[in-house]
């Protein structure tokens, strides 16, 4: 599958026939909203963790240097916390453009972080059959790859690093993140 999704995710899943919808996020979509949206809420999905395992060729990287960004995984048991938001059909021209690289659309059932309110709504993920995914490699390796990666929307540490930062914001610990900033700071000093 190639990695800009925009075309498919338009044919497989309209949304123009919905007033608004929720999208849940979980990498940069938790701490840039650069979106209209109606509301948002801390919000959790189960059975998927989170990974940085997706090449970034457009945001965080380029074409011959991708850099890496999160994914999610599918892991019974598991859990993933993040930002979620309500927002009108008309954002995903702008989403499905943002998440252009290797990202496919799918519905899903979320939960508030707070309070027992489960949602169904979009989220975005980039499995191991599209061109940019890079797959498992351990946090020092993930770590150096970030450490040496930049693309049009800045270097791809501070990807990490807000990332992190957010989390902890939520009150969410996630070892994998955790165990790369870990690494990747001490590279950067």
């Amino acid at each position: 599958m190639s990695h800009n999704t925009i075309a498919l995710n338009k044919e497989k899943q309209p949304l123009d026939h919905l007033e608004s919808l929720w999208l849940f996020g979980y990498g940069s979509l938790i701490y840039k909203a650069d979106f209209p949206y109606l509301q948002r809420h801390p919000a959790v999905i189960q059975g998927w963790q989170r990974r940085f395992w997706q090449g970034s060729h457009d945001h965080r990287g380029t074409p011959e240097a991708p850099g890496r960004v999160a994914t999610l995984i599918e892991v019974p048991g598991a859990r993933c916390a993040g930002m979620a938001y309500e927002v009108t059909p008309d954002v995903f021209e702008h989403l499905d453009h943002r998440e252009k690289n290797g990202y496919l659309r799918f519905f899903t059932e979320f939960a508030w972080l707070d309070k027992p309110q489960t949602v169904e709504g979009v989220v975005y993920v980039a499995g191991p059959d599209n061109e940019a995914y890079l797959g498992p490699a351990s946090e020092a390796e993930i770590a150096e790859h970030i450490a040496r990666s930049r693309g049009p929307s800045g270097p791809n540490s501070e990807y990490l690093l807000k990332l992190a930062e957010s989390l902890r914001e939520l009150g969410e610990h996630d070892a994998h993140v955790f165990a790369i900033e870990a690494e990747l700071k001490k590279l950067l000093t």
